[in-house]
């Protein structure tokens, strides 16, 4: 098994950061391996919604499964995930902080069956997902915001 944890700060509301979070379905807008995601129940999103996605993983599609298992807006989300035999339980926690939103997020990777020597570099691998896709957030989040700075920023973007 893989611990996770990270920290993130993001000039944005906690109710705005934890709604995008919460619903995956916007995943695909921040994070570039995310193809797609879909909502697989019905009603609002809440504990007990689960999420059907596809990451890019080389060459080919990776089927992944979410579960919001605790959900208490706008504070801290828990999570179930699988993908390729891999599960990740875990939490982000949604704390205000001066300029916006402190988000932290704790998780255990349980790699597939048989590659538990991997768990060095299933954490190493993850931190650096981790840390890509909730910087991409905070990107998205915060420039959503800005007016738009013409052309030549948006190659900047594109470039980082």
């Amino acid at each position: 098994m893989a611990h996770i944890r990270g920290t993130i700060e993001i000039a944005r509301p906690v109710e705005t950061v934890f709604d995008v979070v919460a619903d995956q379905t916007q995943e695909p807008t921040y994070n570039p391996q995310m193809i797609r995601s879909e909502k697989a129940t019905p009603g609002p999103i809440g504990p007990g919604t689960r999420f059907r996605a596809a990451a890019r993983s080389g060459t080919h599609e990776v089927p992944i499964s979410v579960e919001l298992v605790d959900y208490v807006r706008p504070r801290h989300l828990g999570m179930l995930t699988a993908a390729e035999g891999t599960f990740v339980d875990g939490t982000i926690d949604f704390d205000p902080c001066p300029g916006g939103t402190r988000m932290s997020w704790e998780w255990d990777v349980h790699p597939p069956r048989g590659t538990g020597f991997l768990g060095p570099l299933f954490a190493w691998l993850g931190r650096r997902q981790e840390q890509r896709v909730w910087h991409a957030l905070k990107d998205y989040l915060e420039d959503r915001e800005r007016p738009a700075r013409g052309p030549r920023h948006a190659r900047r973007l594109a470039r980082e």
